[in-house]
């Protein structure tokens, strides 16, 4: 069963600028590291999220490789030196997983 792990991160309106040029940061780090996952990043225009949410999306073969991952990163010294910068402009943090289904 193939998975899409998305993080939704609500962060404060007025620090916006410096939130979003770490998430540059974060991808960055995706393109640079042949180990990390490339994500997709999305900003809601309407819908039940707030326009200060950024997701990040990235597609596993399953929901281990999933949970594996989130060890992974939350581990590794160059995403934890950007979390730490990052996670003072979050106002709230959620982790969910999708099954796709290939019909």
């Amino acid at each position: 069963m193939s998975v899409t792990l998305r993080l939704v991160q609500r962060f404060e309106m007025r620090h916006q600028k410096e939130f979003l040029e770490l998430e540059r940061s974060f991808a960055e780090l995706e393109r640079r590291r042949p180990d990390y996952v490339k994500g997709r990043r999305l900003r809601p225009i309407a819908g039940p999220e707030p326009v200060n949410t950024l997701i990040w999306e990235g597609d596993f073969p399953d929901l281990k490789a999933a949970r594996d991952w989130l060890d992974f990163s939350g581990g590794d010294s160059e995403h934890e030196s950007l979390y730490v910068r990052q996670a003072p402009f979050f106002e709230a943090v959620r982790i969910e997983f999708y099954e796709k289904l290939d019909y």
